[in-house]
């Protein structure tokens, strides 16, 4: 009896492991260069890619989302104005935000859900952004995932 129930004990941590180091999945953005990972076990409804070709979403299956894209910079926008666009249009509860020389973090409140934006403005007139939001209800599960996630952005 003794050897099943190491046997069991052996199998049940093997699992955990598994499940503890799912691999993660870094999109690569052919249009801008932009680039970010992210848990694919996680989010892994990936939706239909836009026309443009500007980047990609995904869903989890717990309401969360991911969009990893970028854009050109049509407007000669900064860090800085687009900190204050925001600040201003007062659509959303902004709890966080600040600009350095070439990057801007937003995040807050819409309604129940948490969202948290990072942009990069990139030297080439681009800028590459991503956007996760997520239920206010789940912020034990995201809060320690929102880091990671959102340093892994990358632009040329």
């Amino acid at each position: 009896m003794k050897p099943i129930r190491v046997l069991f004990i052996a199998l049940a941590f093997l699992s955990l492991t598994q499940a503890a180091t799912a691999e993660p999945l870094t999109y690569t953005n052919e249009r801008f260069g932009t680039s970010a990972t992210f848990p694919a076990d996680i989010f892994t409804q990936q939706q239909e890619p836009p026309e443009n070709g500007d980047g990609l979403t995904w869903q989890s299956a717990d309401g969360a989302s991911l969009a990893i894209f970028g854009s050109y910079n049509a407007l000669d926008e900064t860090p800085r104005s687009r900190q204050a666009t925001a600040k201003a249009a007062g659509e959303r509860e902004l709890t966080y935000s600040k600009a350095g020389k070439n990057w801007l973090v937003l995040s807050g409140f819409e309604g129940n859900v948490v969202f948290y934006e990072r942009y990069l403005f990139g030297a080439s007139g681009t800028v590459h952004g991503l956007v996760l939001k997520y239920p206010r209800s789940h912020k034990a599960k995201y809060d320690p995932l929102t880091g990671k996630i959102a340093t892994s952005l990358k632009g040329p």
